[in-house]
């Protein structure tokens, strides 16, 4: 089992370079949990595709979709105190702090493309790129 963020999710249902390690890392650890907050990140995601004409708005229902299907019942909330901690031990924003948090409760790696929430919490977050 491992946390993974949003772009993880997203590489995984939208084509970029990074989807071909999205599917790779899917196929090597299948169960992948989030903190409940990746949902609206990634309406925040398809919102900037439909915006730039990239997706039609039918298809970014069919994506969040099978999306929140792969995650279902593997969705969190997180204790408001172990995520402001976290905040208060870095510049990461609380978002970002509330997949940190869920790796840390469950002590399994949390994988990310994002590099300063990596640098920031070596002891949990790993690189896409590295993980894989």
């Amino acid at each position: 089992m491992i946390v993974v963020d949003t772009n993880i999710v997203a590489y995984l249902f939208l084509s970029s370079p990074m989807s071909h390690l999205a599917e790779k890392l899917r196929h090597h650890e299948p169960h992948w949990v989030a903190p409940r907050v990746w949902r609206s990140e990634m309406r925040n995601v398809l919102a900037h595709y439909r915006r730039r004409s990239m997706l039609t708005h039918v298809q970014a229902l069919m994506i969040q979709d099978r999306a929140e299907r792969l995650l279902r019942e593997r969705e969190y909330e997180l204790p408001s105190m172990a995520v402001l901690e976290l905040v208060d031990q870095s510049d990461c924003s609380a978002y970002d702090c509330e997949f940190v948090a869920l790796a840390r409760i469950f002590r399994i790696n949390l994988i990310t493309a994002d590099k300063k929430l990596a640098t920031s919490f070596p002891d949990v977050a790993v690189l896409l790129n590295d993980f894989t």
